[in-house]
């Protein structure tokens, strides 16, 4: 038989494969760059499963990939890369190959594919030609991995899609992704989002009215399904549709024939439909809220779309990408967050998720007073919890010398302490905070748990100057 090529200038990546392929009787041959495999073919050798790392010196694993599919487009390759995004799924995957291997990976599942393409050799896309994308989509991490490959798979597919996510994760991103690389990418990608639009329009919306249809409908109106012909439709929150429309979509999906409203003659256009919700379809299903005929009409293919808090190593990435997408758009340097700033920003939960972050990054540029973006820079709201926690948790130097304050107090001004009570406190934490950070401001605000500007009132307030604070 044949062995399986191996392919990485990880010396250690080579070795592990060699051995665990070793162990189920399957011979491997190893090789540290594409150069030595593009030799090995010249010379007359031939694998029978590729496995290739993507970003090697010399030529890469997808310049590998295209000279295997141009000469051999019936020998499977399988790519595996530590660099997991979209760009690099979907070229994968339109330049033919069998599967896409992120690291790190785990060994059986490595085997397991090798195994498959052994016994699918047959299992090809066929070749064509990479396409050049914007990176629509931006992450790295584990949690994206499913969706990129999803996306690659897709990329010669008209099925039709069900997208899961909550509010904010990107749904309509992907259905945007999964256009771009499908065969309909030249053809219009029209969205609507069902639940946005009254009752009574959405029917007109999706289907078109004739002309004096109903009261106001001066002229014949192409609805969404025939401005989406030969491309994709997104339906965005389809779990929202009336039943009385959910009917009308299904004979679409079923047939591809509608009328538009007021019309007798039937319309026909080829559209592929891709659909979107927060909720559970199935539990709508079970309470009668959502035909279930229809549910199967649209889950043909599931994807479902991680929340941001399930993305947290993401969290760095995307901010730096709307950090510099706001400062473009306002025309300014883009603001730097700090390493603690984006430390904390990585332990919220965002509910709003991506769309969230976002918002933040574009608050922040117009709001945040310099270009290096700190904890006490960002909105109160976020930092509830860390003010809260700051005040639970008081070095213990700290109650002794509010302890030791109080003792002065009640001998010096008996029956007035309270009187002096808030400021004689607030005096002591704040000369406390500046003398534990150097006299820096915004350390000490941070410490405390207040904003650098408050920090800057108060001290003036209190008459504390003299202690000559930094303004850094």
């Amino acid at each position: 038989m044949n062995p399986v090529w191996i392919i990485d200038d990880d010396r250690s990546i080579r070795w592990v494969l060699e051995k665990a392929l070793g162990r189920e009787n399957i011979a491997a041959r190893c090789f540290g760059s594409a150069d030595e495999v593009l030799a090995a073919f010249e010379h007359g050798a031939r694998p029978q499963v590729v496995v290739s790392d993507i970003r090697m010196p010399g030529k890469s694993g997808l310049d590998l990939l295209r000279h295997v599919k141009e000469h051999y487009p019936d020998l499977p390759v399988i790519i595996m890369t530590a660099y997991s995004d979209l760009d690099s799924a979907v070229a994968a995957f339109q330049g033919g190959a069998f599967e896409y291997l992120p690291k790190p990976f785990d060994v059986d599942q490595a085997v397991d594919l090798v195994r498959r393409a052994l016994t699918q050799a047959s299992h090809q896309n066929g070749a064509t030609e990479q396409t050049s994308v914007v990176p629509e989509i931006l992450g790295q991490g584990a949690a994206l991995q499913e969706v990129f490959r999803a996306i690659g798979r897709l990329s010669q597919s008209h099925a039709t899609v069900l997208i899961n996510g909550e509010s904010g994760t990107g749904k309509e991103l992907v259905a945007r992704a999964l256009h771009r690389h499908s065969p309909r990418k030249d053809a219009p990608f029209i969205a609507i989002n069902t639940a946005a639009i009254p009752r009574d329009l959405l029917e007109s919306e999706l289907f078109g009215h004739e002309k004096g249809a109903f009261t106001g409908a001066a002229a014949l109106r192409r609805g969404r399904f025939e401005q989406a012909d030969n491309g994709t439709l997104f339906l965005d929150e389809i779990g929202d549709m009336p039943a009385e429309l959910q009917t009308r979509l299904l004979r679409v999906l079923s047939d591809g024939n509608f009328y538009r409203v007021g019309g007798h003659q039937p319309v026909k256009a080829n559209v592929r439909v891709i659909a979107a919700t927060h909720q559970d379809l199935e539990g709508r299903v079970k309470a009668g809220l959502f035909r279930e005929d229809l549910f199967h009409r649209l889950n043909v293919i599931r994807l479902r779309l991680p929340p941001l808090r399930e993305r947290r190593d993401d969290i760095p990435l995307l901010a730096r990408h709307f950090l510099q997408k706001s400062a473009q758009e306002l025309g300014g340097e883009p603001k730097r967050l700090t390493d603690a700033a984006l430390k904390y920003l990585q332990g919220l939960d965002f509910p709003g998720n991506v769309r969230q972050l976002e918002n933040l990054c574009h608050w922040l540029t117009v709001m945040a007073p310099g270009q290096s973006v700190d904890i006490p820079d960002l909105p109160a709201e976020l930092r509830e919890g860390l003010e809260n926690s700051a005040r639970r948790d008081l070095p213990a130097s700290w109650s002794a010398a509010l302890a030791g304050e109080a003792d002065r107090l009640l001998a010096a001004a008996p029956g007035q302490v309270f009187d002096q009570l808030n400021r004689e406190f607030e005096a002591t934490l704040i000369r406390r905070a500046l003398n534990a950070t150097g006299g820096r401001r915004i350390d000490a605000a941070q410490l405390l748990g207040i904003g650098r500007n408050t920090i800057t009132r108060k001290i003036q307030e209190l008459g504390l100057d003299e202690l000559k604070a930094e303004e850094g």
